[in-house]
C-alpha cells in the first residue's frame, strides 16, 4: 500500500516526523511518499496545491495530512473534493492524564463532509441582499447515516445519535433526519435517538456522556466537533478522518500554529491519532489499537509536551509512544 504524505505548514512537518517515526518502526509493508501544499509552496510557485502533489494523493491508498495555514481552502479542502471523501470521522475521547472538563468523555462524530452549507453555493440579490443555498439530499444523507451505524457496529458502539433542526429547517433537516431513521430501522442492535443541534451542543458541553456516536450534516458537524474537543482536552488531541469509496485523508485537526512552529514543542497527539485512524482504515487495526494504548501509557504517565503540562519536545513525546509500542508488541507491562 502506498501513503502520500503532505505536512503542509508551521508544526504540520513536526508532527509529521513523530507520525513517521512511529509507523517505520512498526514496519507494516507500507511505503509513502512526501509531497509538498501550503503557504510556503504558494509564495515559491504561486499554486498552494501543486498538480504534483494531487496526483500523487489520486495514486496513493491514504493520504496523511499535516497541517494547513491561509492556504487551507486551496489545499486540504480541495483534497476532501478531489478525492471525493464524503464522510468526515471526528472522534473524541478524553486520556487519562488530560485535565479537561469531562475526563470520561468518549464520543464519535460522524460529519457529512460533501454538501450542506458548505457547498459554497452564495450569491449578491439586489438592495445588498446576499443568499447561502444549503443543499442536502437523500443520496448523501442515507450514505453518511449507513457510514455512522455500520461504524458503530464495527467498533462495539451501541448507539447512534442524529443531530438536526428540523423544526425550523423542515425540508433540509427534515430530509436528513427522515433518511437516519430509514437507515436505523436496518439496525435494530443499534439504539437511534435525535437531538435538535443547539440541544445538542449544550449536552455535549454539560453531559457529553450520553453521547456515543453523532451523525449530523456538515456545518453542524464542524462546530459540534471543536465543542467535543473543547470538553476533552483541546485540538492538540483531536484526530480526523476524511473517507470516501476509494480512498481516506487522515489530517489533525489543528492548524499550523505559526507562533510555535520551529521550536520543536508542537504536540504530536493529534497526528499520530490520525495515524491511528488511517491504519484501522487500511486493516491494521491490531497496530492501531496498540498506538492508542501506548499514546493513552505515555500521556498518563506525563511523558507529553509543554502544552500538556510536560516538558519533552515533539520528537522524544513520540520516541516514549515507540518505546511503550516495543514493550506491548514484546509482551511486557508498559
Amino acid at each position: 500500500m502506498k501513503i502520500a504524505v503532505i505536512p503542509g505548514d508551521g508544526i504540520g512537518k513536526e508532527v509529521m516526523d513523530a507520525a513517521l517515526l512511529i509507523l517505520e518502526k512498526l514496519d507494516l509493508g507500507l511505503s509513502w511518499e512526501v509531497y509538498e501544499a501550503g503557504d510556503h509552496v504558494r509564495e515559491k510557485t504561486g499554486v498552494a496545491l501543486p498538480e504534483e502533489t494531487l496526483r500523487g494523493a489520486r495514486k496513493s491508498d491514504a493520504v496523511l495530512f499535516g497541517a494547513a495555514g491561509e492556504t487551507a481552502a486551496e489545499v486540504i479542502i480541495r483534497l476532501r473534493q478531489e478525492l471525493n471523501t464524503y464522510v468526515n470521522l471526528r472522534p473524541a475521547k478524553a486520556f487519562k492524564g488530560v485535565n479537561c472538563l469531562h475526563p470520561g468523555a468518549d464520543m464519535v462524530i460522524v460529519r457529512e463532509n460533501s454538501e450542506c452549507l458548505y457547498r459554497g453555493i452564495e450569491f449578491t440579490a439586489d438592495d445588498g441582499v446576499t443568499v447561502a443555498m444549503r443543499v442536502i439530499t437523500e443520496k448523501a444523507s442515507e450514505r453518511i447515516a449507513e457510514f455512522a451505524f455500520s461504524y458503530a457496529r464495527k467498533n462495539g458502539r451501541k448507539r447512534v445519535s442524529s443531530v438536526h433542526k428540523a423544526n425550523v429547517m423542515k425540508l433540509t433537516c427534515g430530509t436528513f433526519r427522515d433518511s437516519c431513521r430509514k437507515v436505523s430501522k436496518r439496525y435494530a442492535d443499534i439504539a437511534y435517538d435525535e437531538y435538535y443541534v443547539d440541544a445538542a451542543a449544550m449536552f455535549i458541553a454539560v453531559d457529553p456522556g450520553r453521547f456515543d456516536v453523532i451523525v449530523t450534516t456538515n456545518l453542524f458537524g464542524d462546530i459540534l466537533s471543536d465543542i467535543a474537543a473543547g470538553v476533552t482536552g483541546g485540538l492538540g488531541l483531536a484526530p480526523s478522518a476524511n473517507i470516501g469509496d476509494e480512498r481516506g485523508i487522515f489530517e489533525p485537526v489543528h492548524g499550523s500554529a505559526p507562533d510555535i512552529a520551529g521550536k520543536g514543542i508542537a504536540n504530536p497527539t493529534a497526528m499520530i491519532l490520525s495515524l491511528s485512524l488511517m491504519l484501522n482504515h487500511l486493516g491494521f487495526e491490531e497496530e492501531s489499537r496498540k498506538i492508542e494504548t501506548a499514546l493513552g501509557n505515555v500521556i498518563e504517565r506525563g511523558k507529553v509536551t509543554p502544552d500538556l503540562g510536560g516538558s519533552l519536545k515533539t520528537m522524544e513525546m513520540a520516541e516514549e509512544i515507540v518505546r511503550v509500542i516495543g514493550d506491548l508488541k514484546s509482551g511486557e507491562n508498559a
